[in-house]
């Protein structure tokens, strides 16, 4: 019987590991980077051990150290979750050697399937070896590990190097292996997949499909079970599949089989030899807890012949850190509060004032509902997130709201080129207009009417936000009755509650404060002052960090004078896992080039001024 578990990653995965080991009254060990001290994992655990460093490659991906930290910590297992070395099998046999239980697959699976171009070998099917304008567009792919990263969509035979380069680096980043492969590139395909559960003793279970088609950068969003509108032939098809493929390799524990669907065919993609962090959407349909699966088949137990029996929809949404009208730009900063209802599951790895950092992938939480039908599952969800409180960094939660109500996802006709098609109008900010008067009167609560600073007490007092990137004025006055504003009624105003009546209609704005931000309901506002300070001037041209992170690489051969294109890459910063491009504004001449590699950069901070040709 395992007693105590170590659990070799961070964040949301680790503490929903702690949570079913905690049920099942298994001791839990968290590791920690620098950067981690404080996270939501590292103090849920019974134990935590310190990885020095901050950088994956010098703590979560260190399995030298993680295993230390095992035998340190007086575990007798091992739990990956997924990412950094979930997939690895060398750490996965240094974990047995160590006289450890691994709750995972075989060493030998994992080598057999976690590279994507042997998985396609041992199933005979070839990546494109030599790619030609005919093959375009294609899709550039790390060869290990998962989550969208290393991966490039290349449309033009001219950016294949490029991107496979950005690819590469980005990949050993994330998973320590560079290597890419090139696959066709399916557009309007669905991403469906099909989790798998196998033990010891000859079972294999397909727990049903899975659909994971709304994705931004090759990175899951949005994600269902059972995946919807699949005929019963080629629902059988990919459950056969996968099942024939888990057998080949001698499948053990839980495992992900993925493929392209485009009308009724199946496209091979990868197997996952680990958990995804789309999981729960399985658990809430066949009412079970894959990761106690896990522990069980780790100790031996055999599974019952058949899986239970499937019942309702399940849908997940990702909640990140990040300004998707921002070319989905990681966000850094305090979380001040995070609640949803409790109609939905949530996992995170964040609690109310935890810091946001740098270093990790910008997702903050899951959000799960489960219902009798697929669109009760998602009216769940979307009311979920609409009144769930986030107090913090720009979120994704607009886009997340608007995606589950968007006709095209409600009728099942969605593929993996939603966000291409729809995400100007899913990503516009809207925020309440009302919103200022609001955060202005519940600031100017319990104020004497001849109370503060006035040329003329019986004019409007003003104060200014920032919303939405915008400048805003709101007006108010102290009136007999007390607080008055122009074309509404105030029913209420207090610090925490105002009640507008606008148009007849009540409405109800709750507010928080913390520091200068203002958070009204679901919008943020930053407070101005009366009279600002005078700002910093860049100079026309100017290229501005959009972004923490830090300088991976600069153009080949760039520097200061040479002539650059609109849209020519110029460097690329790294955060949050991710690389990000920034390309020349205009056609002119590099007059300043400011950063160099492994510069690390503040949101703001100027990289370049790129001169316009007149």
């Amino acid at each position: 019987m395992i007693t105590s578990v170590l659990v070799a990653n961070r964040g949301e995965i680790a503490c929903r590991v702690v949570r079913t080991c905690r049920e099942a009254g298994i001791r839990t060990v968290a590791v920690h980077s620098d950067a981690d001290e404080s996270a939501l994992h590292a103090r849920v655990a019974d134990a935590a051990v310190r990885l020095p460093g901050s950088a994956p490659a010098d703590t979560y991906l260190r399995g030298d150290l993680i295993v230390k930290a095992a035998l340190a910590a007086g575990a007798d297992a091992v739990h990956p979750g997924y990412g950094f070395l979930s997939e690895n099998a060398g750490f996965a046999r240094a974990v047995r050697d160590a006289g450890l239980v691994w709750i995972g697959p075989p060493p030998e699976a994992i080598e057999a399937m976690a590279s994507k171009t042997r998985a396609k070998e041992l199933l005979g099917i070839e990546p494109l070896r030599q790619v030609t304008e005919a093959d375009l567009p294609v899709l550039v792919k790390a060869a290990a590990g998962g989550g969208g990263r290393g991966m490039r969509v290349v449309r033009h035979l001219a950016d294949l190097d490029a991107e496979s380069a950005a690819a590469r680096a980005e990949a050993a980043s994330a998973f320590g292996d560079g290597e890419v492969f090139v696959e066709p590139y399916v557009e309007g395909g669905r991403h469906v997949e099909v989790q798998v559960l196998a033990d010891t003793h000859g079972t294999v279970w397909a727990l049903g499909t899975r659909d994971c088609s709304l994705q931004r950068r090759h990175q899951k969003v949005i994600e269902e079970a059972p995946a919807p509108g699949l005929s019963a032939a080629l629902d059988e098809e990919v459950r056969a599949l996968a099942v024939r493929a888990a057998r080949a390799v001698g499948y053990v524990g839980a495992g992900t089989v993925e493929f392209l669907v485009a009308g009724e065919q199946a496209h091979f993609l990868e197997m996952n030899t680990r958990l995804q962090v789309e999981h729960p959407v399985t658990e809430a349909v066949f009412g079970i807890d894959l990761v106690a699966e896990q522990i069980r088949v780790a100790e031996g137990h055999a599974l019952a012949d058949g899986p239970p029996s499937a019942r309702g929809h399940a849908v997940e949404a990702r909640l990140y850190a990040e300004d998707p009208a921002r070319d989905w730009a990681p966000q850094t900063g305090r979380l001040h509060r995070l609640a949803v209802p409790d109609a939905v599951r949530l996992d995170t790895g964040y609690a109310d004032g935890d810091d946001i950092g740098v270093h990790y992938d910008p997702m903050l939480a899951k959000a799960v509902a489960h219902a009798p039908t697929r669109a009760e599952a998602i009216r769940k969800l979307a009311a979920a997130l609409d009144r769930a409180v986030i107090h913090g960094p720009v979120t994704n939660r607009d886009l997340l709201v608007r995606s589950l109500r968007h006709p095209e996802f409600t009728a099942a006709r969605m593929d993996t080129g939603f966000y291409d098609r729809h995400l100007p109008g899913l990503a516009e900010p809207a925020p309440d207009p009302h919103a200022p008067l609001a955060a202005a009167l519940a600031d100017a609560h319990g104020r004497s009417r001849f109370g503060g600073w006035r040329n003329v007490p019986s004019q409007p007092q003003t104060k200014r936000y920032l919303m939405a990137g915008e400048e805003h004025e709101a007006r108010y006055r102290h009136g007999s009755r007390g607080l008055e504003a122009d074309g509404v009624t105030v029913v209420r105003a207090d610090a925490r509650l105002v009640i507008l009546d606008v148009d007849g209609v009540r409405r109800k704005y709750e507010v928080a404060r913390h520091g200068d931000q203002v958070y009204v309901n679901s919008t943020a506002l930053t407070a101005l002052p009366r009279f600002p300070d005078p700002t910093t001037q860049h100079a026309p041209g100017s290229l501005l960090a959009p972004m923490p992170g830090t300088v991976v690489r600069v153009a080949d051969g760039l520097t200061a004078g040479a002539p650059v294109k609109a849209g020519e890459p110029l460097l690329w910063l790294e955060a949050m896992k991710m690389q990000h491009k920034i390309t020349a504004p205009v056609t002119g001449t590099l007059s300043d080039l400011c950063v160099a590699p492994g510069q690390q950069v503040e949101p703001g901070s100027l990289l370049a001024v790129v001169t316009e040709t007149s």
